[in-house]
């Protein structure tokens, strides 16, 4: 027996005053991932007044497909009860558009179901999501939002994407588009700023779930969780500092990596509680559990790239004392044949190849090597491919050196800061500025001034990436690291940065 008790005169009113909503189907009858579109899921043997209907919005590069391909998300809220919706954004615009787009739609939902929605979301959709709420006027159609690994203070990835050194690499797979452009650290941190101080953030309480785990050596997100490692625990794509909101309530950081955190079977029956009208509510202006737990960044890769044809060398630095290093040679295509040389002659070939599913570089191909207690000094790695090819390096070390080294921006200045007195370095900052997205771009070396400081140079509002190399001695022996972020400059020259 169906128990139509849930808003059945509500819906009947609503009816009668505003007109018959269309949705594009029924998720059964697959969906066209053309954005706007939207589909409901089977109707429950039972609805109940207590359980609000939700919402699904997945994240960058993505569908509504993964909620319920290869995903058993929907079928848990259906055999638990509740009515669904899965809509398909923009998989590469930024939260401004498909905010404003999700929030006509989310009226409609509210319009058909006849009351407010419950909205989960993976990854970028929980920023579309609150841009929609915050910036779009659906806050009145929405009782709760849940998120998923959501990188609500931006991807360190992203500013990797637009780098002097992977910019090249993100243009020719597809990654360096709106939504990605929109997800870098400094950007995020305008953002927050746009976002965080309006009064629309105290109407709909947010709670917010994060992942610790990358999955196995040389798997599709281990090397994103090797990059963001400096960063701090991630689950392969989003550290776990970013997936807090200071004024949400955060209900578990868990074992999940990126894809799985969004399983049906790993987080449901944790969020289920927080899904009904009765459940308890967000703690609004408490600072999320454990938030400071989350140390500074540490400077613990090197990155270089570039093109070549027929055959190509990089050297790598291995200081003495690292525990392990870990070679990545990143590729557009799969094919290439790589050789790492030791100081002493030894010869390695065995890279772990994979393909990327980060949401950010998704597409490109990763050659993995990584060696336990490396001899010290000059490494070599020998690529060699059929034509022309591109690639980026990222290596990552394992060594107390890394937590020696540390940046800082103050206004429009930035600062390399030195832990030990034993270090002796020399820093270089490269500057790709994009301005509009990525209809201007200027790529540019910036001065030191007296101190060591550099000051940001004025090229316009956009956002500025930041890589900057440092080399020296540590005990005596040489070094070399690569740090990136990003920074954004609005129209008034104030500037918004996440720390390195």
């Amino acid at each position: 027996m169906v128990l139509l008790t849930k808003g059945f005169f509500a819906c009947a009113i609503l009816l009668f005053f505003f007109p018959i909503t269309s949705y594009a189907g029924s998720i059964k009858d697959g969906a066209s991932g053309n954005p706007g579109e939207w589909y409901i899921g089977d109707l429950p043997g039972s609805v109940t007044e207590e359980k609000r209907p939700i919402l699904f919005i997945h994240g960058l590069n993505s569908s509504s497909e993964t909620w319920y391909g290869d995903n058993d998300m929907y079928d848990t809220a259906l055999e638990n009860g509740y009515e669904t919706a899965f809509i398909d954004l923009y998989p590469t615009k930024n939260m401004w558009d498909n905010g404003e787009l999700l929030a006509g739609k989310i009226a409609d939902m509210y319009n058909h179901f006849g009351e407010k929605i419950v909205i989960v979301a993976h990854s970028k959709g929980g920023i579309d999501a609150q841009s929609a709420l915050v910036h779009h006027g659906a806050s009145t159609y929405v009782d709760r939002v849940i998120t998923l690994s959501t990188p609500h203070h931006g991807s360190q990835l992203a500013d990797l994407a637009y780098s002097s050194w992977a910019g090249w690499l993100a243009g020719i797979i597809g990654s360096k588009n709106d939504a990605t452009y929109s997800l870098q650290t400094g950007y995020m941190s305008y953002f927050r700023s746009m976002t965080d101080s309006r009064r629309e953030i105290g109407t709909v309480p947010f709670y917010t779930f994060g992942g610790t785990e990358w999955g196995s050596f040389g798997s599709s997100l281990y090397w994103g969780g090797l990059y963001l490692n400096s960063y701090g625990r991630n689950d392969g794509a989003v550290t776990v500092k970013s997936s807090r909101l200071p004024y949400a309530q955060e209900l578990q950081v868990g074992k999940w990596d990126h894809s799985g955190i969004k399983e049906g079977s790993s987080t449901f029956s944790l969020f289920r509680p927080y899904l009904n009208e009765t459940a308890p509510l967000a703690a609004f202006g408490l600072e999320t559990a454990a938030a400071a737990e989350e140390t500074d960044p540490a400077a613990g890769q090197y990155v270089s790239g570039g093109e070549y044809t027929g055959r190509t060398r990089e050297t790598v630095i291995v200081e003495p004392g690292a525990d392990a290093v870990t070679f990545d040679w990143i590729t557009s295509s799969p094919g290439v044949d790589l050789k790492l040389v030791s100081p002493d002659k030894k010869t390695y070939s065995g890279f772990q190849a994979a393909k990327d599913e980060t949401e950010v570089l998704e597409g490109s191909y990763h050659h993995t090597l990584r060696i336990d207690d490396p001899a010290a000094g000059k490494w070599r790695l020998e690529a060699r491919s059929p034509g022309g090819e591109s690639y980026l390096l990222n290596t990552s070390f394992d060594s107390e050196l890394n937590e020696k080294i540390s940046a800082t921006v103050n206004m429009d200045e930035l600062k390399v800061k030195n832990k030990d007195a034993r270090l002796k370095y020399k820093t270089d900052m490269t500057i790709t500025h994009y301005q509009n997205g990525q209809e201007k771009e200027t790529k540019l070396r910036v001065k030191k001034n007296s101190d060591g400081s550099y000051q940001l140079p004025k090229l316009g509002e956009g956002v500025y990436s930041l890589t900057i190399e440092v080399e020296g001695t540590y005990k005596k022996a040489p070094f070399a690291r690569t740090m990136i972020s990003s920074v954004y400059i609005d129209h008034n020259g104030s500037v918004y940065s996440e720390d390195f």
